[in-house]
């Protein structure tokens, strides 16, 4: 995949392994095994809350540059 690469972790499920954490077959989360760039929490997340974690994402990308 072409440089640069960016992620978004959606999910309390995927920041923190949220219920199910401590379980065996479970990574405590996401940023253990990849850099996250930005974080959009929530059991399932609100659509705004969607919106604004691409949002957060878009204006960190103009920063960049």
């Amino acid at each position: 995949m072409p440089q640069p690469k960016y992620v978004i972790a959606i999910g309390s499920c995927a920041i923190s392994g949220a219920p199910f954490n401590g379980s065996y077959s479970l990574c405590e989360g996401v940023d253990k095994v990849i850099p996250v760039d930005v974080y959009v929490g929530g059991c399932p997340p609100r659509p705004e809350a969607i919106i604004n974690g691409i949002l957060r994402l878009i204006e960190r990308m103009k920063g960049e540059k």
